[in-house]
């Protein structure tokens, strides 16, 4: 018999692969279409109370709480203070406070019958406030953390001045809320003993016991976590926060099940953000089309946190002895970033594609071609002609200037590229049972976001054992199935894919061999088929009667992906590293500045598809958050008064169906040859960039600060006056 490393491939010639890279329906879509799935919003136990935070309404303050009036409400069983010293706040949200009740009404009005002294003290929740002279200190060490630099800034220097064209400009991006359609929460069900169940709305289920274990007074092995279905997290829940602590506290406490979930102004006060930025590039290129000196600043807006920025240049190529950056993070009085979907990168392609474009008009040149000249290698070249094919580049009226035509709609078009660097990990493990009656069952610790991690498990199984997809069932979402990777970074596919088809396999070995033994013959000469066990090009044996031959529990196969030994042996089936590029074509009403999105295109590589549609559906809704990012999403919060002036769902305008252009997404066929890797991050990355870039193509208002809105269209129009 073959090595098993030789046999753990993915078969070269890919149209041979019967179910995987095709279109596959998702497995739980019934269950959400009808209802049936249950969400952590959902759960109900016997006994179960409710709870509610009260959070800090300014920015910094210090505070007392008299919790009498709470605790006297008929129904209320519970009023604490998250902090027993109850000293001060340091951000706008920051929750103090839990109330538990009997349903969650009365736990909201114990919340708001507390009596509350707050002592607002001095604030800072912008860029412009915490870099004042007399600014108040978010850190004791002040409101700039983290200074890097890199490179030769003189050297950078001298080499601008000698450019044929060169820019410089500050290029700003907002705190964008992750927005979830499910809120953060969990439920914690421990009734006494040496037990815990926690249902939580999750992107990581294994970290789960971990983060709550010491609040519940337990070790982590004891600790069950619950995912079955989640409404979105987008990075925002790869870690617990203050609401499983404070509920696992108050469980411990009363010995009974504890739902806790978040309001949807919390949800947008304290679940972390989009870090905000502003970036200073100071850029030039020759005559000839090629990038020859950068002087790239970057100040992140994290809030308390450090923010996010990958660093500049992001993609294209300066040479190294004439490119100098420097990174800060500027902190503020309002709740720390989280990662968001691509974490950084939105940020970083911004200010890059808006400065790159903007030198391909000084030059008078062709923006898509100056692009591929400074981009290394050749697939963005073949990602940027195609993504240019299909949105119409070539019959493009004006390349290399705005329409100055008299008429009041406008269209344009704009390019960016994104890169993303992260694959599998050593981190997910799976289990396959092959029941006697023929069921098939697939089980992981991971969780599916919506992103549908169930069905790429559910259709590498069904690929290895012959299987339809719908014939398998996939179990991921508990803690008990065994470790899983959190999902963050596109990371699960990569890492979970090869331990499933490791598994898998094992299977199937077992169950030729079980086979060969009812037929007399050697498993060579057996392969699974749809129809069930062939030899030749006889079926011998169907599903079920292969299945027969199988003792009273089956088969069950496992593959221990944490292990460096089983890591080392089928991580090649993943691969690491994508890039990916977009073409936006738009429509600007100079009489109103509304700016409207018609078209979308998206070409991206991500080795090898296992499900196309799931990969079509992350790729569309990237592209539709990244319009939102770009014409849209801003957290808007008043730098006088410290107040929130968006947090709900009414006034934090996100992308629904009425922005939604037409959207292409084109999977790079050039890359097939290499393994299973994520599809989440990339196309989220550049969308905003190209529409605001095909604003200018449009209209020539060069918007530096998203979002781009009608305002900003109008005042751009205005200060050109005549060059309309």
């Amino acid at each position: 018999m073959a090595r098993r490393e030789e046999e753990l491939r993915w078969p070269e010639d890919r149209s041979s692969l019967r179910v995987m890279n095709r279109e596959v329906r998702r497995v739980e879509a019934p269950d959400k279409v009808s209802g049936r799935a249950r969400y952590t919003h959902d759960v109900r136990l016997p006994g179960m109370v409710y709870a509610r935070l009260l959070c800090c309404p300014h920015p910094t303050a210090e505070y007392e709480l008299d919790l009498a009036a709470a605790g006297a409400i008929e129904g209320v069983i519970d009023a604490r203070p998250l902090d027993e010293l109850q000293g001060s706040t340091r951000w706008l949200g920051q929750p103090v406070a839990v109330v538990t009740a009997t349903s969650p009404e009365i736990a909201g009005d114990g919340v708001r019958a507390i009596e509350a002294r707050w002592g607002p003290l001095p604030f800072a929740v912008d860029y412009e406030g915490a870099l004042r002279a007399d600014a108040p200190k978010v850190h004791r060490q002040g409101n700039v953390s983290r200074f890097t630099e890199s490179g030769d800034r003189e050297a950078a220097e001298e080499a601008l001045a000698g450019c044929e064209a060169a820019i410089s400009a500050t290029y700003t991006v907002p705190v964008e809320l992750h927005d979830s359609l499910e809120v953060h929460g969990v439920v914690v069900d421990y009734r006494g003993g040496d037990s815990a169940t926690v249902y939580a709305s999750t992107q990581g289920v294994s970290g789960v016991p971990g983060a709550v274990a010491r609040a519940l007074g337990l070790e982590a092995g004891a600790i069950t976590a619950v995912c079955e279905h989640m409404g979105g997290g987008f990075g925002s829940k790869l870690m617990m926060g203050v609401e499983a602590s404070a509920a696992a506290r108050v469980a411990k406490d009363l010995e009974r099940p504890v739902h806790l979930m978040l309001t949807r102004e919390q949800e947008l006060l304290m679940t972390g953000n989009r870090s905000g930025g502003v970036q200073t590039l100071r850029a030039g290129a020759g005559a000839d089309g090629k990038l020859r000196a950068l002087v790239a600043e970057v100040s992140k807006l994290g809030g308390i946190g450090l923010g996010s920025n990958p660093g500049q240049p992001f993609c294209y190529e300066f040479p190294a002895e004439t490119t100098y950056a420097s990174a800060r993070s500027v902190l503020t009085h309002t709740d720390s970033s989280r990662p968001f979907r691509a974490p950084g990168r939105p940020q970083a392609s911004f200010a890059i594609e808006s400065a790159v474009d903007e030198l391909a008009y000084a030059l008078k040149a062709d923006p898509l071609e100056l692009r591929k000249k400074n981009l290394p290698g050749e697939v963005w070249q073949r990602q940027l002609d195609g993504a240019a094919e299909r949105i119409g580049w070539a019959d493009h009226p004006h390349k290399t200037d705005f329409d100055r035509s008299d008429d009041w709609e406008k269209t344009g078009i704009g390019f960016a590229v994104s890169a993303w660097g992260y694959g599998g990990a050593p981190t997910c493990g799976c289990q396959v049972r092959i029941g006697r009656d023929g069921s098939v069952e697939a089980r992981s610790g991971i969780q599916d976001l919506g992103t549908g991690s169930r069905t790429v498990v559910a259709t590498i199984v069904a690929e290895e054992l012959g299987r339809e997809v719908s014939q398998v069932r996939a179990k991921v979402g508990n803690s008990d199935y065994g470790p899983g990777c959190a999902s963050g970074g596109s990371m699960t596919t990569p890492s979970v894919s090869p331990v499933v088809k490791d598994a898998a396999h094992k299977a199937r070995v077992e169950l030729l061999a079980r086979a060969a033994e009812g037929l007399g013959c050697e498993p060579g000469e057996l392969e699974l088929v749809p129809e069930g066990v062939r030899q030749g090009g006889e079926v011998r044996l169907s599903w079920r009667e292969a299945c027969a031959l199988l003792g009273p529990d089956g088969i069950t196969a496992s593959s221990e992906g944490w292990t460096r030994e089983v890591w080392g042996r089928i991580q090649h089936l993943s691969s690491v590293g994508v890039q990916g590029a977009q073409a936006a074509r738009v429509e600007v009403d100079t009489l109103t500045g509304e700016v409207r999105v018609l078209d979308m295109v998206c070409v991206q590589n991500l080795g090898l598809p296992v499900n196309r549609t799931g990969v079509r559906s992350q790729m569309q809704g990237a592209m539709v958050m990244s319009l939102g990012y770009g014409l849209l999403e801003q957290r808007v919060i008043d730098p006088e008064s410290g107040l929130a002036l968006n947090a709900s769902m009414g006034e934090y305008k996100i992308a629904g169906a009425q922005e939604v252009p037409r959207i292409e997404a084109i999977v790079d066929e050039e890359d097939l040859d290499r393994g299973v890797i994520g599809v989440g991050e990339p196309p989220v990355i550049p969308g905003q960039s190209a529409i605001a870039n095909a604003v200018y193509n449009a209209c020539g208002v060069r918007v530096r600060d998203l979002p781009v809105t009608p305002d900003k269209i109008l005042n751009g129009l205005a200060a050109l006056g005549g060059k309309r």
